[in-house]
């Protein structure tokens, strides 16, 4: 026997999914480090001071899930089409799809079923238009997904569409006015750490290795990418500042417009990061940074206040 042969002999079997692994291969594949993204879905209730309700709790929990089932189909149907690619990048590859673990048909058949369930269930435990949101948003980032990610600017706008989705469907699951200044606020906010990711990645990663990661990054230039980050910084100071000042209250103190410090000391710490090419991960960046976490506890405390007028 040859050493080829011998080898071939003694290589383990493709990995094959169990009773126990294909559950977990799934759930993996959902991406549960990125669910922390939608409690986003409390922003419009909690900006409108509706918080507070047994029946705005329950509703909310509803809707947070809802929104991580369709998320949970989006990245199933996206490994599932990916697999082959996967298979051939060196991180990617680890994936369950990719590995073998969760077989195509069955991310796809799970991730087209999630698609549906997930707005139906919608129309259902909450409004036709917390439905209608939640099929739209599954319909743009599979379109995302097929095609979108490959059009420059379109991409940033589609990846900063889905964040100001969660921000907005709480609101509509629970017929709440969405304050203009709220969606502007939001939309920029969101802009300017997509766009601050996009530009770690194009700084930290040498040249011949961008297509391999992201096909559109050798496209644009860090500065282009630096220039988005710092006018949606801009905007969403400026709208916030303008929401704050929109309302005063009868508290103690102008809470809403003390909280302007705070947001703006947020942007600033968040965009050293971003400058230094270190905000690849929005969510490590805000859990990790002390500084940055104890001014978010300081806005959130201020404007809590500012909302029960005290």
């Amino acid at each position: 026997m040859t050493l080829l042969e011998q080898s071939q002999r003694t290589a383990p079997d493709p990995q094959r999914p169990g009773p126990i692994s294909l559950p977990l291969g799934l759930l993996k594949t959902a991406r549960p480090r990125q669910w922390v993204k939608n409690v986003l879905v409390v922003a419009a209730p909690a900006a409108a001071g509706e918080l507070f309700t047994r029946q705005t709790a329950v509703q909310l929990v509803i809707v947070f899930c809802l929104f991580t089932a369709a998320a949970a189909a989006v990245y199933l149907i996206n490994d599932a089409r990916d697999a082959e690619a996967d298979r051939a990048h060196p991180d990617k590859c680890r994936r369950p799809v990719a590995a073998g673990q969760v077989p195509v048909p069955v991310a796809y058949a799970v991730g087209g079923l999630l698609a549906v369930l997930a707005p139906a269930a919608a129309a259902f435990l909450c409004t036709p238009m917390t439905s209608a949101l939640l099929t739209g948003y599954v319909g743009m980032q599979l379109a995302y997904c097929i095609s979108l990610k490959h059009v420059l600017v379109v991409d940033l706008v589609v990846v900063t569409t889905g964040f100001l989705m969660r921000a907005m469907i709480g609101g509509v699951a629970l017929d709440i006015p969405l304050s203009r200044w709220f969606l502007i606020t939001t939309g920029f906010g969101a802009l300017f750490m997509v766009s601050a990711k996009r530009y770690s990645e194009a700084i930290r990663m040498a040249p011949e290795k961008l297509g391999a990661t992201r096909a559109l990054l050798t496209e644009y230039t860090t500065g282009y990418l630096r220039f988005v980050w710092q006018l949606a910084a801009g905007v969403a100071v400026l709208a916030y500042c303008l929401w704050a000042m929109e309302e005063g209250g009868t508290g103690l103190l102008p809470w809403r417009q003390l909280s302007m410090v705070a947001f703006i000391l947020a942007i600033l710490r968040y965009a050293v990061f971003a400058d230094r090419g270190t905000a690849g991960a929005p969510e490590d960046v805000v859990l990790r940074d002390k500084p940055l976490a104890l001014i978010a506890v300081v806005w959130m405390g201020m404007y809590g206040l500012a909302v029960a007028d005290l």
